[in-house]
């Protein structure tokens, strides 16, 4: 099955109170060059929790924005994409639908889906609302990230296919596992044994697993 795409790049910006953020990106029309990195134009402010080349790209459901709507109608007009500061925005694509490890044809590129979107503090900045980011972790409406497996030129009026599935956990899985389950090894097992998940969710899950704790989110998820 093919899916439309929007796509958005962004550049590095300050918010007063918190670190620089490429999270407000702009629409993009046309033929554009996907590398190892991600897009070109696409900028990261920190590239050690952000872009790379395992983290290239950030999806997000564009279906997810009137469920926020009718959580905040207040500030429904902050709630559309790229609100969440993906790069990627589909129908039909869901946390429940794709996999780790999924690739997907787009134009010339092959991407492949690595882990869910770690939502972070700089959520709450961006939305102005105290816990946005914890909200977003709590729901499971997180999207998910990407690496490039081969490179080559995208266009916004190329549809994005699913070719190969490598694995039976789906983002969704893999974020209640991560985030919505008590320790559970046996868990941790399945979600390391996911082709394709990213070297920095294996390392967390191994970790886990060796030390028998969960570590602590709150430094990501409130920027203290």
């Amino acid at each position: 099955m093919q899916h439309s795409v929007e796509v958005f790049i962004g550049t590095i910006h300050d918010y007063p109170g918190s670190r620089p953020s490429a999270i407000a990106k702009v629409q993009v029309d046309g033929e554009l060059e996907l590398t190892e990195l991600g897009l070109v134009g696409d900028e990261q402010a920190e590239k050690k929790i952000h872009g790379g080349p395992e983290r290239a790209l950030c999806h997000y459901p564009r279906e997810h924005y009137a469920e926020w709507i009718r959580e905040f109608p207040q500030q429904a007009d902050l709630f559309c994409a790229p609100a969440f500061g993906e790069n990627l925005s589909t129908e039909g694509l869901t946390e429940k639908n794709v996999y780790i490890g999924d690739i997907f044809r787009w134009g010339e590129a092959l991407i492949q889906v690595t882990q869910p979107r770690s939502p972070c503090f700089k959520l709450n900045f961006h939305f102005g609302i105290e816990n946005m980011s914890s909200l977003m972790q709590e729901s499971g409406k997180v999207g998910w990230l990407y690496r490039v497996v081969a490179g080559g030129k995208v266009s916004t009026e190329q549809p994005m296919e699913l070719v190969s599935r490598v694995s039976d956990v789906s983002v969704y899985e893999a974020a209640a596992i991560a985030w919505h389950m008590p320790f559970d090894d046996d868990q941790y097992h399945r979600l390391l044994s996911a082709a394709g998940l990213s070297t920095s969710w294996t390392r967390t899950m191994q970790k886990r697993r060796i030390n028998g704790v969960i570590e602590d989110n709150s430094r990501r998820l409130w920027g203290k």
